[in-house]
């Protein structure tokens, strides 16, 4: 028998490494951005009371506003990435924290700003932007600071929040040093008798193993492990649920769900809504829980047969060459240029690929303006490492795009839509797979594969958001949360997501971000046009136009105009079509079925805009529905 330890950060190939040096060729540069940042932060905090002075001196802020943010992108990614690869070194605990305090200091520097911009009466800015073409570029920027008066407050209160940065983010820096650094996982024993310890990177693996003795064992060590700390870690996130509900009630949010909704003007109904659809769907879950424990032939289903493979004699190991190679072939109906940038990313160091020894667990995509995004995984040569890898690229595609186009000021992107770009990869990825499969049983584990990942990404993250918003509104309450308060809680989810063939076992709770169902749920209808693009011609439409009073006739014109040129292409539809355009506002006015080019270009001519009346798209939604269930479609 032997024993497999986990590799050190220098025992593996520079090849396999990513290339912080891109961002910073040694740490003395790093050190010396910090201070440069430092400098500007202070020369910042000179602008307080004088932003309504001229339009120039208000552009002057924004744009030595946009330089320190450069420099803290860089100088915040560059610190934790180098912490990541290795979270015991504590050379780089310490650029982390650092970095924090800077982010800190430059906080409280522009505490006064949104204060002080919201103080500026409207026909002033006005005259501002007509002085200056170049502020105009801030507008949007100014436009989400006047949106978020109401819970703006004060200069020397905001100063104070702002001071308070470091400590809010104890409860989470404690738990990702706690989970990447300090936690050790037992050994086990292989089937081929190899001793191994247990990982983060290998779990995953070890649960998918046909051996259900060794997943049982696997488990019970990794949530045994976590139990022997349960105080603690429950501590952990009770203290962060302090703080969230600290930040809502001093920035005057009617709840914590409120406050990080804000930050993408997302009502709260839309995520009442994504619980609601997805209780109205457990059903479908339940079956597949009870067709999965019918094929796995056991009595009882239990939380470490989810991953294990219902089909045999299928491939299921790849290597990362083998991943790389299949992502960018996928990937090809998004255009050369895309492909071309993605193969370069994957050769060039944007990825740090493999598991070492003290490595942040899991996987990202991150990077800071003017540099290549950077990609960590924890590669472990299976088929759920190629769809990381794929899913990662679309983050790090996203962000190579969006850098590319955007100025710094609107670079970044929200994360209620940071998912499209990822789980739009992983559906091309799982088409072209299916596409391309000779073997039945192949296929058939492949779509084992899809369902799961309906299962883990819209099921399992709503499962985790119900879970935050009801300990978010406990705490709200001023109800105990204690760590028996959240294990009953957990416990409870778990019984009714997973339904009556799973046996709930008993353990720890878990919290992580909860916004991948939105994003999994929405984005699929975007995969057909990608899909077929190069292969297809798509035959069937819906395109529903919102006439609420809200919206001008003339740019519905524009809109139908755009819409007419891409449909009328003959790259895009067959010489037969089957696309229904609907009109609507609160209540579906009318659905004009056009069956080909010629019938297209009359109703163009002919279009009359019927509605004027409320918003509301549920109705269309039924419609088209009731329409499928007819088979108004194929």
């Amino acid at each position: 028998m032997s024993e497999k330890r986990l590799q050190k950060r220098d025992e593996i190939s520079d090849e396999y490494k990513w290339k912080l040096e891109d961002m910073y060729e040694t740490d003395e540069l790093w050190e010396a951005e910090c201070e440069k940042a430092s400098q500007l932060a202070e020369k910042l905090s000179g602008f307080k009371g004088h932003l309504a002075d001229s339009a120039a001196t208000l552009l002057d802020f924004f744009k030595k506003q946009d330089e320190l943010s450069y420099y803290l992108e860089r100088i915040v990614v560059y610190a934790n990435e180098r912490s990541h690869q290795d979270t015991a070194v504590s050379k780089y605990q310490a650029y982390v924290s650092k970095a924090e305090t800077l982010t800190g200091q430059a906080s409280g520097a522009l505490a006064f700003a949104s204060p002080e911009i919201l103080q500026i009466d409207d026909k002033r800015l006005e005259s501002f932007y007509s002085e200056s073409n170049e502020l105009v570029h801030y507008k949007r920027a100014i436009d989400e600071i006047m949106r978020q008066k109401e819970h703006t407050l004060s200069a020397a209160e905001e100063n104070i929040l702002a001071q308070c940065g470091e400590m809010a983010a104890a409860p989470e820096n404690i738990f990702s040093m706690f989970n990447n650094a300090d936690i050790k996982f037992p050994y086990i024993t292989d089937v081929e008798g190899n001793k191994i310890r247990i990982t983060h990177g290998n779990f995953i693996d070890f649960l998918s193993s046909k051996d259900r003795s060794l997943r049982k064992q696997v488990f019970r060590g990794v949530y045994d492990s976590y139990k022997k700390w349960s105080n603690t870690v429950s501590m952990m996130y009770i203290s962060k649920l302090k703080n969230d509900t600290f930040y809502a009630r001093v920035r005057k949010y009617d709840s914590a769900r409120a406050m990080y909704l804000s930050d993408g003007d997302i009502p709260e109904s839309v995520y009442d809504n994504l619980i609601e659809t997805v209780h109205a769907h457990l059903p479908a879950l339940h079956r597949y829980m009870a067709l999965r424990k019918k094929l796995l032939g056991v009595e009882h289903l239990h939380m470490y047969d989810l991953f294990a493979p219902i089909v045999d004699n299928v491939q299921t190991t790849y290597t990362y060459d083998e991943a790389k190679k299949l992502v960018a072939k996928a990937l090809e109906p998004m255009g050369d240029e895309y492909v071309s940038t993605l193969k370069a990313g994957m050769e060039s160091g944007w990825i740090d690929v493999y598991e070492n020894e003290n490595k942040r667990s899991g996987a990202y995509s991150w990077g800071a303006y003017g540099t290549h995004p950077y990609v960590l995984l924890n590669y472990a040569d299976n088929l759920d490492s190629v769809f990381t890898l794929a899913h990662e690229m679309g983050h790090a595609m996203h962000t190579y795009y969006s850098n590319e186009h955007q100025s710094i000021t609107y670079a970044g992107y929200l994360i209620f839509v940071a998912e499209v770009a990822s789980t739009c990869n992983e559906s091309l990825l799982m088409h072209y797979m299916l596409e391309n499969c000779e073997d039945e049983n192949e296929r058939k584990y492949l779509m084992t594969h899809f369902l799961d990942g309906f299962r883990t990404i819209l099921f399992r993250q709503a499962q985790f958001a119900e879970f935050e918003h009801i300990a978010h509104r406990k705490m709200q309450k001023g109800e105990p949360v204690t760590k028996d308060v959240l294990n009953e809680l957990w416990h409870e989810l778990n019984v009714q997501y997973c339904g009556p063939d799973m046996r709930v076992d008993d353990d720890a709770f878990d919290f992580i971000f909860y916004t991948y169902g939105l994003q999994m749920y929405g984005n699929l209808p975007l995969i057909e046009a990608l899909e077929y693009k190069e292969v297809k011609k798509v035959e069937e439409l819906v395109i529903a136009i919102d006439t609420s009073e809200s919206c001008e006739g003339e740019t519905v014109k524009r809109f139908l105009e755009e819409t007419y040129a891409i449909l009328s292409s003959s790259e895009s539809f067959f010489h037969k079509m089957n696309v229904h355009i609907i009109q609507c506002d609160a209540a579906v006015q009318m659905d004009k079925r056009i069956t080909s080019k010629e019938e297209l270009a009359q109703f163009m001519e002919d279009f009359e805009l019927r509605g004027s009346g409320g918003t509301d798209f549920r109705p269309v939604f039924q419609y088209v529905d009731q329409l499928i269930a007819e088979r108004a479609f194929q």
